[in-house]
């Protein structure tokens, strides 16, 4: 009985003493780390880029397409120069195409009328003027090229109607360099772009790409709708936009070369039907020469009827608007070399680029 007794009492102060600690580190955990802590956690969110917004929002404007004194569509903008005289805005070429009246809207909500100076169809990019004392902001530009996968980036602009102008929306950088086929008024080309997920919608076409410092880093330009695509959108990286910008400010078209060919893709001649064009089963890519024009480039350099023109500096062709795009990096009087397959055998050739298209404006 006395030894029952003694075990109750031993187990009692046991307890007691475990009840004791525990008390003891939860209402001291402040003072010793190695015990237990308990404490009221408060999360904030802390990827805010309203700092970044702030740099580059007041320089987005609506841009507003007149023809003949009626609406018929409107895009985005930004102010990217400011001079004594005149603020100057990048946008999209297709926002202002065909137009007879240009009005922006200002993020203040003023209207105000706008220049058209340059356009260029083939790099969708247009340079508008407007009075230098309406100016609210300049956007700062940035290099696309210090740019990363998964990046964050950030769009303001109008989609869906103007109700909306303003409008921030936020992703990441999806993809860079896409080569990515557009065809405008029936003809296929094909641009640089930088993907995004940043949702786009219309009206956001010619606003600004903007990196987290809140530097322009491209211009919006494309999206790929399709139904069983979603979060995919386009823009031109900045410095293509901005490489030709002091001819569109002076109104001077932009040369490019014409090498005097008529091509086809190397898939679509089974549905063509031109069973007289003999190409070697071993050519995988690449764009067959159909015809040659006489006194063109294309002949000077030697290129032939049924040619296979399969790279170009050494760059593989994918098709004849993947052709267009490597010529298109060059300018009047460089030279570029083409490989080709003839007759099953593969030759190289120097193409020297003399001619160019007529007026791009």
């Amino acid at each position: 009985m006395r030894e029952r007794i003694i075990n109750i009492v031993v187990i009692i102060i046991v307890l007691a003493l475990g009840v004791t600690g525990t008390l003891y580190f939860v209402n001291n955990d402040s003072n010793d780390n190695g015990g237990l802590v308990k404490k009221n956690v408060n999360i904030t969110s802390n990827d805010s880029i309203s700092e970044s917004i702030d740099k580059v929002y007041d320089s987005v404007v609506v841009v507003s397409n007149y023809q003949n004194g009626r609406l018929t569509g409107y895009g985005s903008g930004f102010v990217y120069k400011k001079d004594d005289n005149y603020g100057y805005i990048m946008t999209n070429n297709h926002v202002v195409e065909d137009a007879t009246e240009v009005k922006l809207t200002l993020s203040s909500g003023e209207e105000v009328d706008a220049e058209v100076l340059g356009t260029d169809s083939y790099m969708d990019v247009a340079v508008l003027r407007m009075d230098g004392d309406k100016v609210l902001q300049v956007a700062e530009i940035g290099d696309s090229t210090e740019s990363k996968l998964g990046d964050t980036v950030f769009t303001v602009g109008t989609p869906v109607s103007t109700e909306y102008a303003g409008t921030v929306t936020k992703g990441i950088i999806s993809g860079e360099n896409r080569e990515i086929t557009v065809t405008n008024n029936g003809s296929e080309y094909m641009m640089e772009a930088i993907q995004i997920d940043a949702s786009i919608n219309p009206g956001n076409s010619g606003g600004p790409l903007v990196n987290i410092n809140g530097e322009v880093i491209g211009v919006n330009s494309v999206k790929l709708v399709e139904s069983s695509v979603e979060g995919m959108g386009f823009a031109i990286p900045i410095e293509v936009a901005m490489s030709q910008v002091e001819k569109l400010e002076n109104g001077e078209p932009i040369a490019r070369p014409v090498i005097g060919v008529t091509l086809y893709d190397l898939d679509s001649l089974p549905l063509l039907g031109y069973s007289d064009l003999r190409i070697d089963e071993s050519v995988k890519s690449g764009v067959v020469v159909q015809s040659v024009e006489s006194g063109s480039d294309a002949e000077a350099a030697g290129l032939e009827r049924n040619d296979v023109i399969t790279k170009v500096d050494g760059t593989t062709v994918k098709g004849s608007a993947h052709l267009k795009y490597l010529l298109y990096k060059h300018n009047i009087g460089d030279s570029v070399k083409l490989t080709i397959v003839r007759n099953g055998n593969e030759k190289e050739l120097t193409l020297k680029l003399t001619q160019q298209l007529g007026d791009s404006n």
